[in-house]
């Protein structure tokens, strides 16, 4: 799931072990079971950890680090849109909003920041969407999920909703 997920494969597969792993584990556990090297091993904890993802502990009269993973999958999702959003969109809300602050010297110019102007705006709602939905607690979030479909039905209803053409609404 990792590499699908823009995770290098290496890094997914410690993460896959400590996430299924019933107690935390150090880096030489992880390299003998994974067969890697100490040092990759060092760098995907290092890579896990910048993500939030793993968390390190110490055990009583152990000088050795461990390493366990949140068990809630809700948590996990969480962290995961938190940091995608800290990297990606807000480095790309950052430059759309530089581009806009430009005055367009040609009309070529002045379709391409309307053409920014909207994917700003859409991202915006997008990560203001995304700020209501981080509010919520699992249930909620769960609940909201499984509506799907009826929202659009309400919204049919209230005459709310319009149809793309050939496709759905």
């Amino acid at each position: 799931m990792g590499s699908r997920w823009g995770i290098n494969r290496t890094v997914g597969q410690i993460y896959a072990l400590i996430f299924v792993s019933p107690q935390p584990l150090n880096a030489d556990e992880m390299a003998e079971q994974l067969e890697f090297s100490r040092s990759n091993v060092s760098m995907g904890l290092k890579e896990l950890q910048a993500w939030r993802l793993v968390k390190l502990r110490h055990l009583p009269g152990d000088r050795r680090e461990y390493f366990e993973a949140p068990t809630d999958a809700w948590e996990i999702f969480r962290t995961l849109a938190e940091e995608r959003r800290r990297r990606e969109i807000e480095p790309t809300l950052s430059m759309l909003r530089n581009a806009l602050l430009e005055t367009p010297a040609t009309e070529e110019d002045r379709i391409a920041q309307e053409r920014m102007k909207s994917m700003h705006d859409l991202i915006e709602l997008m990560m203001n969407w995304f700020d209501d939905v981080q509010r919520l607690d699992a249930q909620t979030l769960s609940q909201l999920m499984r509506m799907g479909a009826k929202v659009q039905k309400l919204l049919e209803f209230t005459g709310k909703v319009k149809v793309l053409p050939g496709g759905k609404a």
